[in-house]
């Protein structure tokens, strides 16, 4: 989970963590230690992330040396969610963050980056591009070791204008079967979400 100073990670530490073992956990280094757990094992160690620094900014903690870009988890907010995307992506990305900023609604965010899009002035990837998240609520995260337990995968495939007709997948959820969210939009994408391991 990203945190804001030492001290804070101290405090989130689970109960049976040893509050001095925490405070040893540099903020940068829990940052992009789950940051990058979503991303394929292979491409964690070279990955761009991004994360929060002590005024609550998002800045590069480390620069990448391959194709993915990795986000820390919002301190902001009250969940776990950390994501990695492919770098064709951050384009698309970067500028939503942007304007939300700016306190555009999702509506207003998309509807602003399609002209943008249409206009040629905002990127997007010409094929396939992926994104993996993992989320969770606040008790997922383990500040000691930079794992995570009890939490989501979703794995994304961005499609630029892909439908349902082109496809044959769904256009809605469909069970555990992948499908099509925001078919026909230039960040049309593929939503696969892998069932949850039944409960023993």
């Amino acid at each position: 989970m990203t945190i804001r100073s030492t001290a804070l990670i101290a405090a989130l530490c689970l109960p049976a963590a040893l509050p001095e073992a925490c405070a040893q956990v540099p903020a940068d280094t829990v940052q992009i230690r789950t940051a990058v757990l979503p991303a394929p094992e292979t491409a964690r160690s070279g990955a761009r992330v991004l994360g929060y620094n002590n005024e609550g900014r998002l800045v590069t903690l480390r620069q990448g040396s391959n194709d993915f870009v990795c986000i820390a988890d919002d301190p902001s907010d009250n969940r776990f969610h950390v994501a990695c995307y492919h770098n064709s992506l951050e384009d698309f990305m970067a500028r939503g963050r942007e304007l939300r900023a700016e306190g555009m609604s999702r509506d207003e965010r998309n509807e602003i980056r399609q002209q943008e899009i249409a206009d040629g002035t905002l990127r997007m990837p010409k094929g396939p591009a992926s994104l993996y998240s993992l989320s969770g609520d606040s008790t997922s995260f383990d500040p000691t070791s930079g794992t995570v337990a009890k939490v989501r995968s979703l794995y994304v495939v961005y499609l630029p204008y892909v439908t349902a007709e082109s496809t044959g997948l769904p256009n809605r959820p469909d069970g555990d079967r992948p499908w099509i969210m925001d078919e026909g939009k230039p960040w049309a994408h593929i939503m696969i979400i892998p069932a949850e391991p039944p409960v023993e």
